[in-house]
This record gives structure tokens, sequence and C-alpha cells, in this order.
């Protein structure tokens, strides 16, 4: 596979987003060139917009950008509110046009708003259990980072669920 510039990526961020043991699936779009028709999260892209024409927050940076651009693409893409962003862990990927891709995976709980579809970006959505979610079509590896959630909301293996998600996978 050929690689676009090397040192630089693409930067996005997911959400899954819990209200009690459920937990947001967004089907996308049958037209998006990655993962057409998958469910997924809600997510996206960091872009210069996110930041650059707001006040730095030191002389020479902008703390929180990424995520201020997730709850951007939340909102965007389904409407939603949320409560505190807290990090799971982080999967590079490259993009089917070559763009090597980092993705910085989130969970946060439902804050308010009803759900409603971009449906340029997504067209179906469910409010789905762990177990409920391993009836749905999901991007590779989702089901387990879904499984990482759940095992952190009951209070189970907070400190090593993202070496059991990969173990997992690779069998």
């Amino acid at each position: 596979m050929k690689i676009k510039h090397k040192e630089l990526h693409r930067i996005t961020s997911t959400a899954i987003i819990y209200k009690g043991r459920k937990y947001l699936l967004l089907q996308r779009s049958k037209n998006k060139k990655a993962f057409p028709g998958k469910w997924t999260v809600p997510g996206g892209g960091l872009e210069v917009d996110d930041y650059i024409n707001t006040p730095k927050t030191t002389t020479d940076h902008w703390y929180l950008a990424i995520e201020n651009s997730l709850r951007r693409e939340i909102k965007e893409e389904c409407n939603l509110e949320v409560g505190k962003l807290k990090y799971l862990l982080d999967i590079v990927f490259i993009k089917p046009d070559g763009t090597p891709a980092v993705i910085l995976s989130f969970y946060a709980s439902y804050k308010s708003g009803q759900v409603k579809l971009n449906l340029k970006e997504n067209i179906n959505y469910a409010w789905a259990t762990y177990e409920e979610a391993k009836n749905y079509d999901l991007v590779e590896g989702l089901l387990e980072e879904i499984e990482m959630v759940d095992k952190i909301l009951k209070g189970e293996n907070e400190d090593n669920t993202a070496e059991i998600l990969i173990t997992k996978i690779r069998l």
C-alpha cells in the first residue's frame, strides 16, 4: 500500500456514548469511502477551524482542540450533548486513499438532546446493550471497545482492558 506523506496523519476521534447500559450506534452512509454501511459511533476529524479562530489557551497553544472537535462532530452527526469525555485508547489505520489516520477513542455519558441524524454521514441509529451490539455489522474492533466501556462502567478491569481487547482481536 502506498502511504501519502509519511509524517502527516489525519487526526480523528470517536465517542462511545452511553445512556444507562445502552450505547449509541450509528450506521454509516453507503456512500462513505471508509466502512460504508457499517455500524459505528459518532466521531470525525480534527479541523484547523476547530481552533484557529479561537483565543489561544497559552501564548503558543490551544488546549482541548480534540475534545472541542469531538463535541462538534457529535452535535453534527446526531444532535446530542455528552458529559465528560474519557480517553479509552488509540487506533491507527491507513485510509483507502493512502492517508495514515490516528483515531482517539473516548467514551462519555449521554447528557441531552434527541438523536437527529445528519443523513449525509449516517442513515440509521440504535441504542443497544453490549449483548445487542453483537447483532450489528460493526466496524472491526468496535464491539471490543464497547465491551471495554461496559466493563469500566461495571467497575471491572479498568487498568488492562486495552490489553484484553488486543488479545481478543488477534485470536
